[in-house]
């Protein structure tokens, strides 16, 4: 699914506002251990973010690449603006960010996720930040996961995925080393429960 369908669509799809959490067997190092949260689901595929992934980069590196400041300016930013964590969200368009956060913040390109949950993909909310007149809560991710038609129900239907309702404290969570295990933690079981083979009857 591409950011123009998530933008156009009228009406939610099932795995929306839904964690994915990578299953132990997952074959593609890109999701390996991966949380994702699904921001669009339909017929036509679907999109989402990995949330537990850590980018090499900082609130201020993104600023000084788009010439938003200068060096000697770094020091000025609000504290929770240079804190803002910076992830990569998956591997299409992995040079694009897009802001996570939550629906205090509004701008004319902002897209509801969820009841509580916002994606801006504009220079607006990064000024904005930067001001500390941003989001209450947020995080930039660094491109994101997309599939086509049909291609994430096959997936876990074969067991490549677990899926369960999002959780609005993890996405936001700050601490990504063990989000996966506290993913899986969330739905009651442990990665040492889970097999690498699908278990069809």
């Amino acid at each position: 699914m591409s950011l123009s369908t998530l933008k156009n669509r009228r009406e939610r799809g099932f795995f929306d506002g839904q964690f994915l959490i990578a299953m132990p067997g997952m074959m593609d190092s890109n999701f390996s251990r991966a949380v994702i949260y699904i921001c669009a689901h339909s017929d036509a595929g679907a999109m989402g973010f990995i949330i537990n992934r850590p980018q090499d980069l900082t609130f201020t590196d993104v600023l000084l690449h788009l010439d938003m400041i200068k060096d000697d300016e770094a020091i000025v930013l609000p504290p929770h603006s240079r804190d803002l964590p910076i992830q990569t969200g998956g591997p299409v368009e992995s040079g694009r960010g897009f802001v996570l956060h939550s629906d205090d913040y509004l701008s004319e390109s902002s897209i509801p996720v969820s009841d509580d949950i916002c994606m801006t993909a504009t220079l607006d909310i990064i000024r904005a930040i930067s001001k500390g007149n941003g989001p209450k809560r947020a995080t930039m991710l660094l491109g994101y996961a997309g599939w086509g038609a049909g291609q994430l129900e096959a997936e876990i239907g074969s067991n490549g995925w677990l899926n369960c309702p999002a959780n609005e404290e993890l996405i936001f969570d700050r601490s990504l080393d063990d989000k996966y295990e506290r993913a899986l933690a969330g739905m009651g079981v442990s990665a040492a429960m889970l097999s690498t083979e699908a278990g069809h009857a």
